[in-house]
């Protein structure tokens, strides 16, 4: 009995260090929501759907509907195709150039390989702004990145903007008052951390930031795709215009909006009023300027990489502590390192007492 109950405590223990020396972070796999649905009302356009076809696809390969792919990567910036009309289904050279480019701008590894890890980027919802897009000089040592020439808004310190919502163009299932209040957030973040004062207004046409709901071609060049694929774009200062996809199910709330491609609609200002401050997209996968984001995600925390790219464009807000922001983080890294920095000869010397114990037995 005594033994029995020795044994029973070295499988737990065992389990329990197993446990604590898995990652932190699930492996990718192709994304459940697309291809899973629970209510009609959920269906999308195959936008990117079909490209879990190509899971594990190299150069040489050639599988049909492969086109799609690289006016993907035309699209997004990663690859340049003259002539649409003549595009091949073959995984050539160029498209490995552009799956490397995609992967190194995205922190994914580097295999030039459509993996499990760079097919569900590809396949997830993102922002609709070229990843391609920005200083080439930005990323000698950092991650965050600017549009070309390094555009901001030029105006007296502290900088004063205005934003309003557009009255034609807005979705009536949030309420007024809620979508206010969503975008009030969301500039407020930004404003905590640079000396940028975000001011809303009711004149839409004269204020700097003019905020819209759109469906499909709306006349800027970028039009939407429908339920998830693009979710918003936003134009690099002094532009102002801040687009979001009319055709998502746009949440402040999970738990009233139980959609499966329900999409928050925060995290998605939060990225793009970045874009409007002039920062173009991080390879820093926790960072709000990443440029995708799941279904059912909120990721509205401004991490380091983040305020370090706009305060670079603007100064500090003086109220603002950035060594709170540092202490937060590394206290955050501390804890995933603790799960998966665990020595091995911890779940070794938990199998050989199993061992042991089991053979002499």
């Amino acid at each position: 009995m005594i033994r029995s109950h020795i044994f029973s405590y070295f499988i737990c223990l065992s389990v329990s260090f197993l446990s604590l020396s898995r990652p932190s972070f699930p492996a990718r796999n192709i994304p459940d929501y697309v291809t899973v649905r629970t209510d009609p009302a959920d269906a999308q356009n195959a936008t990117w759907v079909e490209f879990s076809r190509f899971l594990d696809a190299g150069k040489g390969s050639q599988v049909s509907g492969m086109a799609e792919l690289k006016k993907y990567f035309q699209h997004f910036g990663y690859l340049k195709i003259p002539d649409t009309s003549n595009i091949t289904d073959t995984f050539d050279t160029q498209l490995e150039s552009a799956v490397i480019t995609y992967q190194n701008n995205l922190g994914l590894p580097v295999t030039g390989k459509l993996d499990s890890d760079t097919l569900s980027t590809i396949m997830s919802p993102r922002c609709g702004v070229s990843d391609t897009k920005h200083n080439k000089n930005s990323h000698v040592t950092k991650h965050f990145a600017y549009f070309y020439g390094k555009p901001r808004w030029v105006r007296d310190s502290p900088v004063n903007l205005t934003y309003a919502v557009s009255p034609n163009h807005t979705i009536d299932y949030i309420s007024p008052q809620d979508l206010r209040m969503v975008f009030k957030r969301a500039f407020s973040r930004w404003a905590q951390v640079i000396p940028v004062n975000f001011k809303e207004i009711e004149d839409y046409p004269s204020a700097d930031i003019r905020i819209g709901f759109y469906r499909g071609d709306h006349g800027d060049g970028q039009p939407f795709d429908g339920v998830l694929g693009v979710l918003g774009h936003a134009f690099s200062p002094q532009n102002g215009r801040f687009h979001l996809d009319a055709a998502e199910t746009w949440a402040i709330d999970f738990d009233t909006e139980k959609s499966r491609v329900a999409v928050d609609l925060e995290s998605v200002a939060t990225h793009e009023i970045g874009h409007v401050l002039g920062l173009a997209h991080s390879s820093v996968k926790e960072a709000v300027m990443y440029p995708s984001l799941s279904p059912r995600t909120k990721k509205v925390d401004l991490k380091v990489d983040d305020v370090e790219g706009v305060q670079a464009l603007y100064g500090s807000n003086p109220n603002f502590k950035f060594s709170s922001l540092l202490q937060a983080e590394d206290s955050s890294n501390s804890g995933i390192g603790l799960k998966t920095r665990l020595p091995k000869w911890t779940i070794s010397l938990v199998v050989g007492a199993l061992i042991l114990l089991f053979c002499t037995g």
